[in-house]
């Protein structure tokens, strides 16, 4: 009897036990599901963010790739625009600084992002403050002599807070980028090992002539960087915009200088979605996969951000490792930055 008893006490005491080993282990996956659900989005560097003070009264919704279709106007009627948001799903303008703020730093956070930004100072310390430490890195843009002095621009660099130079836009003042009167301001930053970003291509919306008279689509062309690079030797450029539509200029350039990079800003969202595709193609398939950085030219659309990010997931010629070089490995090394604190 003592033996039967024995022996159902034992089994009672490794049923309890069993079940309590499988409770153990129900938890562990569960808090490793827990925890891979947890994982954060892989990072992402955009280059080309524009921090500025949202005015409603221009705040209006827009179709990406509104270009698809430039059918021109004349000149004794209206201006044309070929900004529209007769599409399925335009996006939507943020109404007001906060809005847009709040909008940029979620979409952040989820996507584990961290940004250049240039423009308004105030703005980007703002955006600092309500961003994880380090990820939106100041960006200070000049365009023209008049704009700020050599040695308050120098000042500026130097003192800590910018960390990069653009946008660089002499285009729009009727200047190239090799103009003499820029040439202090390119010197400050190879002397301080600040990267450049310049502004080379087009206008963008089909009416820059009447809204820019300064501005000339001649002076986009990417070999006009070359007396300026051939002045700087040790300064890194990256071509806004990477000098559409003047591809065979840019593969050019970026074959006869190694510290030349581009992004892909403002035409990734603007021209059609086929010949963005067709772009940055010709410029992987040239060599360049690991020169290209991702960047939206951020205004007033928040949704803009994964539309953009959008392309380049989705862009079935461009392998897993191509992919993650545009979004984060190529300004990783560009900026070089210290990739351990972006993931």
């Amino acid at each position: 009897m003592y033996h039967k008893y024995e022996k159902k006490q034992l089994s009672s005491m490794t049923q309890k036990f069993t079940k309590i080993t499988l409770l153990i282990l129900l938890s562990a996956i569960t808090i490793g599901f827990a925890q891979e659900g947890e994982k954060r989005h892989l990072p992402i560097i955009d280059v080309h963010v524009h921090a500025m003070k949202v005015n409603p009264a221009f705040a209006s919704d827009m179709c990406p790739w509104f270009l698809t279709s430039m059918p021109g106007g004349d000149p004794l009627d209206e201006a044309p625009t070929f900004m529209t948001a007769d599409c399925a799903h335009p996006l939507k303008a943020a109404k007001s600084d906060k809005e847009f703020q709040d909008a940029l730093i979620s979409t952040m956070k989820r996507l584990n992002m961290t940004i250049v930004a240039s423009g308004d100072a105030s703005v980007i310390r703002s955006w600092q403050k309500a961003a994880e430490p380090g990820r939106v890195i100041p960006s200070i843009g000049i365009s023209n002599s008049e704009a700020m002095s050599v040695v308050a621009f120098t000042d500026s660099l130097s003192s800590g807070f910018y960390k990069v130079m653009g946008e660089v836009a002499p285009q729009y003042q009727g200047l190239s980028p090799s103009d003499m009167s820029l040439d202090p301001y390119f010197a400050a930053a190879e002397k301080l090992n600040i990267p450049v970003g310049i502004h080379m291509g087009t206008g963008g919306n089909g009416t820059i002539n009447i809204t820019n008279p300064k501005y000339r689509a001649s002076l986009g062309n990417p070999f006009l960087l070359e007396d300026m690079l051939a002045r700087h030797p040790k300064l890194k450029v990256w071509v806004m915009h990477a000098g559409y539509p003047l591809i065979d200029e840019m593969v050019a350039l970026m074959g006869a200088n190694a510290y030349v990079y581009v992004d892909i800003a403002g035409m990734i969202w603007s021209y059609p979605l086929e010949e963005v595709n067709n772009y940055i193609k010709r410029l992987v398939q040239a060599g360049f996969g690991k020169r290209i950085m991702y960047g939206t030219d951020l205004m007033i659309w928040p949704e803009l951000l994964e539309t953009s990010i959008g392309v380049i997931e989705n862009a079935t010629y461009l392998s897993f490792d191509q992919k993650r070089d545009i979004l984060f490995n190529n300004a990783v090394r560009f900026f070089r930055l210290d990739e351990s604190k972006y993931k």
